[in-house]
């Protein structure tokens, strides 16, 4: 599954229709009657269950236990977890169990009949399955629906349970029977009945218009990890393989998609019977169907596979580069793992309503609109690549994920952080021109290394017990950290025995499941390393190191002192002993395409460098590729300056550079003013990749300094370090510049309209006035720059008019850029409606981010957060799981003051926060870091910019 912030990048969950809609749907909802026995409630009304925090790394001891002996019962929830920065417990309930192994399905047939009018639907399957041991009682997943009848058929004779009993908090239904029931093969036979939530998970309905601007639904379900159960009865745990036959009964105009192509369809009545044929062995969550009406384009890879990608209808050529990056990418995939792609076909669809960035259900891909669709006037350069890696990604879980599968949610960044390392491969190989790895180091390495400074971080594996706790790890640790840490093995092993290493993990696993220890085995057996070793030092425990670097001369060496520790945000000591093997390159001016590689297993070691002269300089970790932080001394990092002024140092190790000292800043190791001067080295900087770090650096402060009397020095001092490249770029393409050239410009002109610079907002004006028009169309990688631009200058006559753009526009990308750039208006007025607006007209999925675009603005923090408290009831209902987390995270992150910590903190004491501990935990403990940071340099700041900017 792919969650972000580009939607933002890779990041995803649940979420309701907005609130004018919510109380006409369940107005207009038929009265589902439920057999009191068989009721399962729907979440909002379920009592709340509480749970542990998981905040932090155990013991070196049980870091390097076995994980196999935790694979039935599930980690109890009143497990004490320690947390660097202090340990605690909460109130808990019973431990969580897993489903018994008692009984194993082995296939399904399962029939589905939405009904698109009436917003529900029928159901039935028969399950065959296993009894493995006697027993009474069968045990398996449901929530949500009404269970009308169930039997269980042996060979000779039918059984009718004596009762059946539910349990809402584990999400089961248990058949009790009066006789046991002895091993052997039996088919358990279901009917059921379920309502087509508004939650974008199960099966759900998903509203659009077509082209006629009639409202319509489309039946759409999205399972991963634990929402299969709310479709049909299941053993809904990825562990527990079957095969599937799945039929859909549809009206006639409508298109029934599922992970296998159509094996015979039957008109019944007004309903087409559509039956599929039969899937790989799978887990439930992997399953899907779709029902509404689409177009599509099609073509076959080189390998023989049928690739077709689903568009709204009248938009399918917005589908062909999603068609012609998934053609490509299965031959190149099928290489690279030695290993063909399995299924005769492969559907890639746009959702109209998608909690999700994109979601890789076998055969059958689920994807928002504006992470597929390319419109060839009105995408942009930067969301073309993001579409290319999503598409990338999602194709990649096929082999890994899909073929090979985690054996419990403990091990999802085994998922996730190989398919966000495989996407940027595949992406590079298909579209060298975007040097995507530079990308990777700004969009993929640093969201990690920040978020897991933090000491309420978690480890990559974080134990995992009821369904409830893992929206908690789809974040930037399980897929930015695994992904960052598998970039750096597959640098430590080399990309010959990475490939051979994957095709023996991929073959001898094949259908399914496994620990992450499967994985390292098969790489240390290519490699002849010891992969196991050195990366559960990265798996099991939270945080990473950072190097001190000393050095000294002997005779024409230079000897370096290389000492590691844990680096934490606030600079404090850790209060356990943390270490890590670790993967050290070094290199140096006078031997730039040579390096020095070791393994630094200890606290501190030694490494020669011969033949360097005094003036030399010594970069560590080039390409930025070990997880890990470097702390230069002073002398050290002078010698690096020039090198990053005239561009002889690559891309990477310059912005890895800036990005280690800010580091250093943040953590109060040095002061601001260091960075500071830094910065004026990259004046003639031309490189977009180290721009990023750059702007990343640049807009911390920014909201650091807002707080202070700072604030318009600092926008001064920044349009001076951005002028150059703002005068080189300008406006408008260059004839043959490169697509970094044109994602440097939307990020240039993005900056500067943040500082209100005159001419940037003299120029926007006028192409905005003339966009508005429509006498010249504003090019599409410099939209968003101009309607923030413009709309801070001009305030409510802009708005009113961008409201007016949202509402006649019906390309998704365009009415998020339109929505997002809202939140950059000055006038608080406005930000109030368009609060209000977020929750009114924007679509449920893309409400977070207008509200999240108002609270990164000095002005809109404190009217953001007030419009959350008010309004919590209706975004817990809507958005529990990960959308509130990244709410919650990016409304409370950028505060700095002790009173707003405790605020936030006791706000939450208050109200219910499950699935939302660690984000708070995360959020307050940001808020504390920005307010000791500015007691500890505001003075040394002031100082330094009134000297500089006069």
């Amino acid at each position: 599954m792919f969650f972000s912030s580009a939607v933002p990048r890779r990041l995803f969950r649940p979420l309701l229709p907005p609130v004018n809609a919510i109380l006409v749907v369940f107005n207009e909802l038929p009265e589902v009657p439920l057999a009191p026995a068989l009721r399962l409630s729907p979440p909002f009304l379920r009592p709340q269950r509480t749970r542990l925090v998981h905040s932090v790394a155990v013991s070196v001891e049980q870091r390097a236990s076995p994980l196999r002996s935790l694979r039935r019962r599930g980690h109890s929830i009143s497990r004490r977890y320690r947390s660097a920065a202090k340990e605690f417990e909460m109130p808990s309930g019973k431990p969580f169990e897993r489903l018994p192994e008692t009984v194993r399905p082995q296939h399904y047939v399962l029939s589905l009949v939405p009904d698109l009018k009436a917003l529900v639907f029928d159901g039935d399957v028969a399950v065959r399955i296993e009894v493995v041991r006697q027993t009474n009682e069968i045990v398996l997943n449901a929530i949500d629906l009404e269970i009308k009848k169930a039997s269980l058929q042996g060979s000779s004779a039918v059984e009718i349970p004596s009762s059946t009993n539910f349990s809402v908090e584990d999400e089961t239904v248990t058949f009790n029977f009066a006789k046991p029931i002895p091993p052997g093969q039996y088919s358990l036979n279901m009917t059921f009945k379920g309502i087509l939530n508004d939650k974008m998970k199960g099966l759900y309905r998903s509203k659009y218009q077509n082209q006629q601007g009639e409202e319509r639904y489309a039946a759409v379900t999205q399972f991963e990890a634990t929402d299969a159960r709310r479709c049909f009865p299941c053993w809904d745990e990825p562990a527990l393989k079957a095969t599937f036959d799945i039929s859909l009964s549809v009206p006639r105009d409508q298109v029934a998609l599922s992970n296998m192509p159509v094996k015979q369809s039957k008109e019944t009545g007004e309903l087409v019977r559509y039956d599929f044929d039969t899937t790989p062995v799978m887990s439930t969550y992997l399953v899907a169907c779709v029902v509404g009406e689409y177009d599509y384009v099609e073509d076959k890879s080189a390998d023989g596979v049928l690739v077709r990608v689903y568009t709204p209808r009248g938009k399918k050529d917005q589908g062909l580069f999603a068609l012609e990056v998934a053609t490509k990418v299965l031959p190149y995939y099928k290489d690279y793992f030695n290993i063909a792609y399995p299924l005769p076909k492969i559907d890639l669809i746009a959702i109209a309503d998608f909690s999700a960035g994109a979601m890789e259900n076998w055969g059958l891909v689920t994807y928002r609109e504006n992470c597929l669709l390319v419109d060839s006037q009105n995408t942009s350069a930067v969301q073309k690549q993001w579409i290319a890696l999503v598409v990338g990604h999602e194709l990649a879980h096929q082999w890994f994920g899909n073929l090979v599968t985690m054996e419990w949610w403990t091990h999802l960044w085994l998922n996730e952080g190989y398919a966000s390392f495989v996407e940027y491969l595949c992406v590079d190989y298909l579209f060298p021109q975007y040097s995507i790895w530079t990308q990777f180091v700004t969009d993929t390495y640093i969201r990690a290394l920040e978020l897991d400074s933090l000491k309420n971080s978690h480890p990559i594996e974080v134990p995992v017990g009821h369904p409830s706790e893992i929206d908690e790890i789809f974040d930037d640790i399980s897929y930015s950290k695994g992904a960052s840490v598998i970039r750096m093995l597959h640098n430590y092993i080399g990309d010959e025995d990475f490939r051979k290493g994957m095709n023996t993990y991929l073959t001898r696993h094949q259908y399914k499941n496994t620990f992450t220890e499967d994985l390292w085995a098969a790489l240390e057996e290519a490699s002849k390393k010891p992969v196991g070793a050195v990366m559960s030092t990265w798996t099991k425990q939270m945080g990473f190191p950072v190097i001190k670097v000393a050095s000294r001369t002997e005779k024409n060496n230079v000897v370096l002192t290389l000492t590691q520790s844990k680096y934490t945000a606030d600079g404090s000591q850790p209060s356990e002993d943390y270490s890590w093997m670790i993967p050290v390159s070094i290199t140096t001016s006078k031997y730039k395409d040579k390096t020095i590689s070791t393994v630094l297993k200890t606290k501190e070691a030694e490494v020669v460098l011969p033949d360097v002269a005094p003036d030399d300089w010594i970069k560590v970790n080039p390409g930025t590729v070990g997880f890990y932080r470097t702390q230069y001394p002073p002398e050290m990092l002078e010698k690096l300056i020039p090198a990053i002024k005239d561009r002889s140092l690559p891309p990477l190790d310059r912005l890895g550079l800036l990005d280690d000292l800010f580091a250093m800043v943040q953590a109060g190791h040095t002061n601001t003013v260091e960075v500071l001067k830094l910065l004026q080295a990259y004046e003639d900087e031309t490189d977009y990749t180290v721009w990023s770090s750059i702007s990343n650096v640049l807009v911390k402060l920014n909201m650091l300094l807002s707080y202070t009397d700072c604030a318009e020095l600092f926008k001064g001092f920044q349009k001076k370090i951005l002028s150059k490249v703002s005068k080189r770029l300008g406006w408008n393409p260059h004839p043959e510049e490169r697509h970094l050239d044109t994602l440097l410009r939307g990020l240039v002109l993005g900056r500067m309209s943040w500082l209100d610079d005159e001419d940037t907002v003299c120029e926007a004006k006028k192409r905005f006035e003339a966009h508005v028009n429509s006498s010249q169309t504003l090019s599409a990688d410099v939209r968003s720059a101009c309607y923030k631009t413009v709309l801070r200058a001009e305030g409510e006559g802009v708005y009113d008019t961008l409201l007016k753009m949202y509402r006649s526009v019906d390309l998704h990308e365009e009415k998020d850029r339109i929505s997002r750039a809202l939140g950059a208006c000055k006038d608080a007025e406005i930000l109030s409606k368009v609060l209000k607006f977020a929750i009114s007209e924007v679509r449920a999925q893309d409400t977070v981010f207008v509200i999240i675009s108002v609270a990164t603005t000095p002005v809109g923090r404190e009217l953001a957060w007030r419009f959350f408290v008010e309004n919590w009831t209706l975004f817990n209902d809507r958005y529990k799981g990960n959308l509130l987390t990244r709410l919650v995270k990016c409304m409370a992150e950028n505060f700095a003051s002790e009173k707003s910590a405790t605020e936030v903190e006791d706000f939450f004491k208050s109200h219910d926060m499950s699935g939302t501990e660690r984000t708070v935990q995360q959020a307050v403990e940001t808020i504390r870091l920005n307010a000791a940071w500015l007691k500890r340099d505001t003075d040394a700041i002031r100082n330094y910019l009134t000297t500089t900017t006069n």
